[in-house]
């Protein structure tokens, strides 16, 4: 650099990328962006800029675009090294700043929520009434609150945790709760409730789903104890390595690095370029997939083991549909696709585990929903076979072809589909152990360019059958 440039600013930073000195400009960007002075560089851009310099031992002038959390910045920067010591000597030869439009409140409310969504240690669908319809928690001290409230389906989720600073009567209207502390029986920790409404067609609240979540996190997971050697037992569910050591262990972490990703992608952290950004957000796609592998691989685990049974009980089908229908909605709604579910008061009694059922059900209509086209539908139906109860779920997607169809159950097969949309394989292949393993089955029909239909079998509640609400064509199904 020259020593008389005509430079608007001045700054120099040392050979580990610290700036040691910065006039007024580059100052209040260092100080915007997160870093003081003297401090390490917190400016993006111009750290990159610092760094190819330093690399190629030449003097670089580039433009410069950054963000300061008000404006964007567009600048004509110098950056000459010292190839003795590494520092540099940079000036800043041109400044603009813009204003940056204003937030999208609805955007950065939607971003929060999906951080939320995924550091939850607690998740619950509720129903309009803020009734609890389906509950499930990872963390070993929401073991007591998640047993009541399992026990306690239909009531309130406020009658199971105490409201921090309310005195009024449970439960109150929902923007009141979301975002509010809370008490949770059997944990020292800190809680946050957020609530997520379902909306209708018409902005109706027809449900909710809560999410627990605390800055505190348990210092190691608490694994079940280990079998004794020998010990009789009877044919279980018992996690394997898989399920019992390994998968608490990576849940947490893998979570928080999915939330940390999100924080940085959305720049809730502070500016960020576009680039960085993008980073995160593939690191953040990246966890989610792998978070999905851990939990089908401690599934698989299970539904391979030589002692695997499952909790047969009298079920009402119908209703297990309109609970996987409730909590993929949402899903389904960010893409415009209905799901058309049994109606109340449809029913189709069954002998199968319900959890089971639910598991394999969010699984057909999770894979529905991906594969189908926007603004498209999704039918749940079910039929009385006899002697077998069935539900027929059905889309309109591509359709699978005869060799297709032949491989679609294997294991690890994702139909030449990769990354976060080909999932990992496993869905399917444990859908259709778990629903042979109540004497049931899980087959598929099919057709390229009409859609696909899967169809559940399981034994029917033949002491509680009764004729049924009339069921609508196969034909919608297809069409």
């Amino acid at each position: 650099m020259e020593p008389g440039g005509a430079y608007l600013a001045r700054a120099t930073c040392d050979g580990d990328d610290v700036l040691t000195s910065a006039d007024e400009l580059l100052a209040t960007l260092q100080h915007r962006c997160g870093g003081d002075v003297p401090g390490p560089l917190a400016i993006p851009a111009l750290r990159d800029l610092v760094q190819r310099a330093r690399g190629l031992g030449l003097k670089l002038a580039r433009r410069m675009d950054a963000s300061d959390g008000q404006d964007a910045i567009s600048a004509w920067v110098e950056v000459e090294p010292d190839p003795a010591s590494g520092a540099c000597r940079i000036g800043v030869a041109n400044w603009q700043a813009t204003p940056l439009p204003a937030e999208d409140l609805n955007e950065t409310a939607a971003r929060r929520v999906a951080i939320d969504r995924t550091v939850a240690e607690l998740v619950a669908v509720l129903d309009a009434a803020q009734a609890i319809i389906a509950v499930n928690a990872e963390a070993p001290d929401l073991d007591e609150v998640t047993a009541a409230m399992q026990a306690g389906v239909g009531r309130p989720w406020t009658d199971f945790i105490t409201v921090e600073g309310s005195a009024h009567r449970q439960p109150v209207h929902w923007r009141l709760l979301d975002g509010a502390g809370v008490k949770v029986p059997g944990s020292s920790r800190k809680w946050r409730a957020t609530l997520v409404p379902k909306t209708g067609v018409a902005g109706e609240i027809h449900g909710f789903e809560l999410c627990l979540t605390s800055e505190t996190v348990l210092p190691e997971p608490v694994a079940p104890p280990r079998p004794v050697p020998g010990e009789n037992r009877m044919p279980s569910n018992e996690p394997g390595p898989v399920g019992r050591d390994i998968a608490p262990v990576l849940r947490q972490p893998i979570s928080r690095i999915i939330a940390n990703a999100e924080t940085i992608r959305t720049r809730l952290a502070g500016p960020l370029a576009e680039e960085y950004a993008a980073y995160a957000a593939d690191i953040a796609a990246a966890g989610q997939h792998l978070l999905s592998l851990v939990e089908d691989l401690a599934d698989l685990e299970v539904v391979e083991s030589e002692d695997f049974n499952t909790a047969p009980d009298r079920i009402d089908l119908a209703d297990v549909a309109r609970r996987a229908a409730g909590i993929l909605a949402v899903r389904a709604q960010e893409r415009g696709i209905m799901i058309d579910a049994p109606k109340a008061g449809e029913h189709l009694p069954a002998v199968a585990e319900f959890r089971r059922v639910l598991q394999i059900l969010l699984n057909l209509v999770g894979n529905a929903i991906r594969y189908a086209p926007d603004n498209s539908q999704v039918w749940i139906r079910f039929e009385d076979a006899g002697g077998r109860a069935r539900l027929i779920v059905a889309d309109q997607g591509p359709g699978l072809s005869a060799e297709q169809q032949a491989k679609v159950f294997e294991k690890f097969e994702r139909l030449g589909r990769s990354g976060e949309d080909g999932g990992s394989g496993l869905g399917l292949y444990i859908s259709r152990r778990l629903a042979r393993a109540m004497g049931g089955d899980l087959t598929v029909e099919s057709a390229p360019g009409q859609g696909a239909r899967f169809i559940l079998d399981v034994p029917a509640d033949l002491l509680a059958l009764r004729p049924t609400t009339a069921q609508q064509p196969e034909s919608d199904c297809a069409e």
